[in-house]
Protein backbone atom coordinates (compact mmCIF):
# COMPACT_ATOMS: atom_id res chain seq x y z
CA UNK A 1 0.00 0.00 0.00
CA UNK A 2 1.18 3.32 -0.67
CA UNK A 3 -0.14 6.41 0.69
CA UNK A 4 1.36 10.39 -0.01
CA UNK A 5 0.90 13.35 2.99
CA UNK A 6 0.66 15.51 0.11
CA UNK A 7 -3.18 15.18 0.54
CA UNK A 8 -3.33 16.98 3.66
CA UNK A 9 -1.95 20.26 2.49
CA UNK A 10 -4.38 20.53 -0.71
CA UNK A 11 -8.00 19.51 -0.14
CA UNK A 12 -8.35 20.18 -3.54
CA UNK A 13 -6.34 17.18 -4.44
CA UNK A 14 -8.55 14.29 -5.71
CA UNK A 15 -7.43 11.06 -3.33
CA UNK A 16 -8.37 7.46 -5.00
CA UNK A 17 -8.27 4.37 -3.95
CA UNK A 18 -6.69 1.51 -6.54
CA UNK A 19 -7.98 -1.90 -5.27
CA UNK A 20 -6.55 -4.71 -7.62
CA UNK A 21 -4.36 -8.13 -7.24
CA UNK A 22 -2.41 -7.45 -10.49
CA UNK A 23 0.15 -5.35 -9.53
CA UNK A 24 0.60 -4.15 -13.11
CA UNK A 25 -2.84 -2.59 -13.54
CA UNK A 26 -2.66 -0.55 -9.72
CA UNK A 27 0.91 0.33 -10.91
CA UNK A 28 -0.61 1.77 -14.25
CA UNK A 29 -3.68 3.48 -12.68
CA UNK A 30 -1.39 5.12 -10.27
CA UNK A 31 1.24 6.73 -12.30
CA UNK A 32 -1.50 7.97 -15.27
CA UNK A 33 -3.67 9.49 -11.91
CA UNK A 34 -0.14 10.81 -10.26
CA UNK A 35 0.54 12.76 -13.80
CA UNK A 36 -3.06 14.15 -13.38
CA UNK A 37 -2.30 15.52 -10.14
CA UNK A 38 -3.77 12.86 -7.63
CA UNK A 39 -2.76 11.03 -5.02
CA UNK A 40 -2.99 7.10 -5.10
CA UNK A 41 -3.36 4.73 -1.96
CA UNK A 42 -3.26 1.01 -3.52
CA UNK A 43 -4.41 -2.36 -2.05
CA UNK A 44 -4.13 -5.15 -3.34
CA UNK A 45 -6.75 -7.15 -2.02
CA UNK A 46 -10.03 -6.73 -0.10
CA UNK A 47 -8.38 -6.61 3.48
CA UNK A 48 -6.03 -4.00 2.50
CA UNK A 49 -8.83 -1.93 0.78
CA UNK A 50 -11.26 -2.64 3.84
CA UNK A 51 -7.94 -0.78 6.05
CA UNK A 52 -8.07 2.31 3.84
CA UNK A 53 -11.55 3.20 4.18
CA UNK A 54 -12.34 2.62 7.77
CA UNK A 55 -9.12 4.88 9.01
CA UNK A 56 -10.38 8.26 10.10
CA UNK A 57 -8.35 10.25 8.60
CA UNK A 58 -7.26 11.11 4.76
CA UNK A 59 -10.01 8.41 2.70
CA UNK A 60 -10.18 7.80 -0.51
CA UNK A 61 -12.29 10.87 -2.13
CA UNK A 62 -13.00 8.24 -5.64
CA UNK A 63 -12.15 4.38 -5.36
CA UNK A 64 -11.63 2.22 -8.30
CA UNK A 65 -12.65 -1.21 -7.43
CA UNK A 66 -11.65 -4.84 -9.13
CA UNK A 67 -14.69 -7.48 -8.67
CA UNK A 68 -12.30 -10.39 -8.44
CA UNK A 69 -9.80 -10.25 -5.55
CA UNK A 70 -8.17 -13.20 -4.05
CA UNK A 71 -9.95 -12.60 -1.03
CA UNK A 72 -13.46 -11.71 -2.71
CA UNK A 73 -15.03 -12.24 -5.71
CA UNK A 74 -18.46 -10.93 -5.74
CA UNK A 75 -19.76 -7.32 -4.39
CA UNK A 76 -19.97 -7.95 -1.02
CA UNK A 77 -16.32 -6.18 -0.44
CA UNK A 78 -17.91 -3.37 -2.47
CA UNK A 79 -21.02 -3.08 0.13
CA UNK A 80 -18.91 -2.58 2.70
CA UNK A 81 -16.62 0.19 1.08
CA UNK A 82 -20.28 1.65 0.11
CA UNK A 83 -21.55 1.38 3.49
CA UNK A 84 -18.63 2.57 5.23
CA UNK A 85 -18.02 5.77 2.42
CA UNK A 86 -21.49 6.10 1.18
CA UNK A 87 -21.09 9.38 -0.54
CA UNK A 88 -17.56 8.17 -1.85
CA UNK A 89 -17.66 7.64 -6.06
CA UNK A 90 -17.08 3.70 -6.36
CA UNK A 91 -16.19 2.91 -10.13
CA UNK A 92 -16.39 -0.97 -10.17
CA UNK A 93 -13.78 -2.80 -12.79
CA UNK A 94 -14.19 -6.20 -14.03
CA UNK A 95 -13.05 -8.87 -16.37
CA UNK A 96 -15.92 -11.12 -15.80
CA UNK A 97 -18.82 -8.50 -16.26
CA UNK A 98 -22.17 -10.17 -16.80
CA UNK A 99 -25.41 -7.70 -17.09
CA UNK A 100 -26.43 -9.45 -14.00
CA UNK A 101 -23.13 -8.39 -12.01
CA UNK A 102 -23.52 -4.73 -13.83
CA UNK A 103 -27.13 -4.11 -13.37
CA UNK A 104 -26.29 -5.49 -9.34
CA UNK A 105 -23.48 -2.98 -8.63
CA UNK A 106 -25.52 0.16 -10.11
CA UNK A 107 -28.02 -1.10 -7.94
CA UNK A 108 -25.69 -0.55 -5.01
CA UNK A 109 -24.59 2.67 -5.86
CA UNK A 110 -21.89 2.21 -8.49
CA UNK A 111 -20.69 5.18 -10.21
CA UNK A 112 -19.90 3.37 -13.20
CA UNK A 113 -18.75 -0.40 -14.46
CA UNK A 114 -16.16 -0.71 -16.22
CA UNK A 115 -14.81 -3.62 -18.32
CA UNK A 116 -11.32 -4.93 -18.73
CA UNK A 117 -9.44 -4.78 -20.66
CA UNK A 118 -9.69 -0.56 -20.62
CA UNK A 119 -7.89 2.08 -21.50
CA UNK A 120 -6.02 4.06 -18.61
CA UNK A 121 -6.53 7.13 -19.87
CA UNK A 122 -10.21 7.26 -20.14
CA UNK A 123 -10.25 5.56 -16.57
CA UNK A 124 -8.36 8.79 -15.39
CA UNK A 125 -10.98 11.04 -17.00
CA UNK A 126 -13.65 8.75 -15.62
CA UNK A 127 -12.11 9.73 -12.20
CA UNK A 128 -12.12 12.86 -12.80
CA UNK A 129 -16.01 13.13 -13.74
CA UNK A 130 -16.93 10.79 -10.61
CA UNK A 131 -14.99 13.29 -8.05
CA UNK A 132 -16.79 15.98 -10.29
CA UNK A 133 -20.47 14.95 -9.69
CA UNK A 134 -19.55 14.77 -5.90
CA UNK A 135 -18.40 18.08 -5.99
CA UNK A 136 -21.73 19.54 -7.75
CA UNK A 137 -23.87 18.16 -5.25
Amino acid sequence: MTFSPTLAKNPAVTHVLVVDDEALIRWSLAETLHERGHIVTEAGDGKEALRVVTRTSNRPDVVLLDYRLPDSNDLSLFAAIKRELPAVPIILMTAYGSPEITAWALELGAYRVVSKPFEVQDLATLVQEARASVRAE
